[in-house]
């Protein structure tokens, strides 16, 4: 069985629902024991913008998008956020929450070269 965990998420202003489950399934990871990293592409390096996590709740039985990322940062998890992305939407590290970090789809591909299960929303 695999120790490490992939959540990639390529949406939060367009769609906070799949920006919520991917953070939702990543916490399940994290709390089982295993390594995990999200990677944030596409519209979904907004989940990583400061300001921008506040703005999406999806309501019960779901926490606020806000929560779901504070308890992945704090219990150790990783947070790599698409450099092109990022550049294309006129963002750079400097606008980035606490524990994220600019990644290119190299470091995707290292982290997936380890076998690990990935999920993707």
């Amino acid at each position: 069985m695999a120790n490490r965990f992939c959540v990639t998420i390529s949406h939060c202003r367009t769609d906070g629902d799949k920006a919520t489950l991917g953070f939702v399934v990543a916490n399940a990871a994290q709390g089982s024991e295993k390594e995990t990293m999200i990677f944030l592409s596409s519209d979904g390096v907004y989940c990583a913008v400061k300001g921008e996590a506040e703005k999406i709740d999806e309501g019960a039985p779901f926490a606020p998008l806000k929560e779901l990322i504070t308890k992945f940062v704090n219990a150790g998890g990783k947070i790599y956020v698409c450099t092109p992305c990022l550049k294309k939407r006129g963002l750079s590290e400097a606008d980035l929450i606490e524990g994220a970090v600019p990644a290119g789809g190299a470091a995707l591909v290292e982290w997936l070269s380890t076998d690990p299960a990935c999920v993707g929303y």
